[in-house]
């Protein structure tokens, strides 16, 4: 037992951050490149203000070929644009773009539901007042959604804490790896528990920051209402 703490001691604090960081970077590109994706699945669907059917399906099918994918697979498909892009298909940097590719698809979705949540009366009184596009998207819709964006990018960032556990199959590092390598293969059970406990709590402070956020935008909106 005092072999296996000083073997935690030794290797989880690292792989902890590991996976913070491989969590982190990999929501925020994810962010990036799903929350405009999801805006423009929102003002081109059908009746809303930049109505574009062919535009509208041609993202839709993006979207839903993404989302299609078991993680993976689709880290094993990525490996020869991974090491393009960052050299090398192995590591916690590596391991980065998988889970942005995978998490992307899924931010637009949770972005489009949230925007068309938005009530038809706010957006018809912002086109009614001569609003432009841009400032229908940034003033109205994206402010009126921000609560459940908040939400859904911290359910995103929660399912990529899991996904960078799976990343440890193929040499992604973090805690997966810690996981499998140290605690699984050699029937380690202690450092199995451990890392298990660290992802947990990991998803409790992840959900408990997204929930405080979203919280805190409401509460603030509804004192700005009330004075």
């Amino acid at each position: 037992m005092v072999l296996d703490m000083e073997l935690a001691l030794q290797l989880l604090p690292l792989q902890l951050w590991n996976t913070v960081y491989m969590v982190l970077v990999s929501a925020f590109f994810a962010v990036l490149l799903g929350l405009p994706i999801g805006v423009v699945l929102t003002i081109t669907d059908k009746g809303q203000i930049k109505e574009n059917r062919y535009l509208y399906k041609m993202l839709e099918t993006i979207v839903n070929v993404g989302r299609s994918f078991p993680f993976a697979i689709l880290m094993v498909a990525l490996i020869p644009f991974t090491r393009w892009v960052v050299g090398t298909s192995l590591g916690t940097t590596a391991s980065i773009i998988p889970l942005t590719v995978a998490a992307a698809p899924f931010v637009a979705r949770l972005v489009e539901a949230s925007l068309k949540e938005v009530d038809r009366h706010v957006l018809e009184a912002a086109i009614v007042m001569g609003s432009t596009s841009w400032q229908i998207i940034t003033k109205v819709l994206l402010q009126e959604a921000l609560p459940s964006m908040i939400t859904g990018i911290t359910l995103t960032v929660v399912n990529l804490i899991g996904y960078s556990a799976m990343a440890g199959l193929v040499g992604g590092g973090g805690l997966g790896q810690v996981a499998i390598q140290y605690g699984y293969n050699r029937f380690n059970t202690f450092i199995m528990v451990v890392t298990v406990i660290l992802l947990i709590a990991l998803v409790q402070i992840v959900q408990w920051i997204g929930n405080h956020l979203a919280r805190s935008v409401i509460k603030k909106r509804g004192n700005v209402s009330h004075g």
